[in-house]
């Protein structure tokens, strides 16, 4: 969940991954990403999900946080099952700022964008110069985060540029205040937003950190990667020694963060993303493989067999997965997505944005 440039690019951007929950299925416009909601949704989850607090109750922007009810239970929750002080809780909730204007802006609907339009956005010209001199001032660290992890160096900074331009649009918002009224107003999001304010505030105590002094987007996701609290609490990393994982301005952080979190995800040394595919005909079969929901239920071997043929070397054995996208008004190139692309595709749940991804590492000069 996080971010951005414009309130509306922002809007289209969390709602898309920062990826780091459970995103839906279908393309949303150009972020940087994310339904965070999901993406950040993917993974990020404990042993057993807490519980969705949300009896009748009337509104915190009417009741204030702590004469809520769905608060209360909230709160006894983390208390009992996260060990969290109730002095820590109770002194939170007592400061934590209502933002009503964050229900307007998850509420604006998201539009779907055609793929040369996207690309356009958030994988152009621009994007990939601005990759290049991002990478060329902080080459050292993001190399060495690469080696450890073996990530490569270019998807590291595609990542954080697709997400929040090199670091420029992180987001100022409170993130307490973000995620607190997410998750008492916001019942279409409200049990994903809740584990995430949990996870927050856990994660302040951890990080010995004021829980009022982190930023975010408007949907709680934070720094340069917009990875959201349980994102942060299992994938950041520390890489500059100084016993802070800070995401918002250490590169050496953000970048290991980010390699961390694809590492973790699988990714493959040395494997490529994606590549191009020709497919002859449109059939009912291939037409089923096209709208599956993003999995490598198939290999390539198999697709082969249904008609699609690989504009590439690539093993039969290899998990696959066909997606196509429109390069021009209804016409389409189609591709077979690899392991390396649902790796990246944990971060955001956009088969568009993994590809905007691969298109800016590619233009970096590493062949994705």
């Amino acid at each position: 969940m996080p971010h951005i440039k414009a309130l509306a690019a922002l809007a289209l951007a969390t709602l898309l991954a920062a990826c780091t929950s459970a995103p839906p299925e279908a393309e949303l416009p150009a972020k940087p990403a994310q339904d965070p909601l999901m993406e950040m949704l993917n993974n990020r989850q404990a042993a057993a999900e807490p519980p969705f607090f949300n009896q009748a109750a009337a509104p915190v922007a009417q009741t204030g946080f702590l004469a809520n009810p769905n608060v209360q239970a909230f709160i006894q929750y983390q208390h009992q099952h996260n060990g969290l002080p109730l002095d820590y809780l109770n002194n939170f909730f007592a400061q934590v700022n209502y933002r009503g204007n964050l229900i307007n802006t998850m509420n604006r609907p998201a539009t779907t964008q055609p793929w040369y339009k996207f690309a356009a956005n958030n994988s152009g010209s621009l994007k990939i110069s601005a990759g290049r001199a991002f990478y060329a001032q902080n080459r050292a660290a993001i190399d060495r985060a690469a080696q450890q992890y073996g990530v490569p160096a270019e998807l590291i900074v595609a990542i954080i540029g697709i997400e929040t331009q090199y670091g420029k649009n992180s987001g100022s918002i409170r993130v307490a205040d973000s995620l607190a009224t997410l998750a008492f107003d916001y019942p279409r999001r409200g049990a994903f937003f809740q584990k995430e304010l949990g996870e927050f505030l856990q994660l302040a105590r951890q990080e010995n950190r004021d829980p009022f002094s982190f930023t975010g987007s408007f949907a709680g996701a934070m720094g340069m990667p917009q990875f959201m609290p349980s994102s942060f609490r299992q994938y950041a990393v520390d890489f500059d020694g100084d016993r802070q994982r800070n995401i918002w301005s250490s590169v050496p952080d953000v970048a290991a963060s980010v390699a961390n979190y694809m590492k973790q995800h699988g990714w493959q040394t040395g494997k490529p993303m994606l590549i191009g595919a020709n497919v002859a005909q449109e059939t009912p079969q291939i037409q089923a493989l096209l709208n599956e929901k993003t999995a490598l239920n198939h290999t390539v071997g198999q697709l082969r067999q249904m008609g699609v043929q690989p504009l590439g070397s690539v093993a039969d054995s290899e998990p696959a997965l066909l997606y196509r996208l429109e390069t021009a008004p209804n016409q389409y190139q189609y591709y077979i997505g690899l392991n390396n692309f649902y790796t990246v595709w944990h971060y955001n749940h956009s088969r568009m944005y993994v590809t905007a991804v691969r298109d800016i590492a590619n233009g970096m000069g590493d062949g994705l």
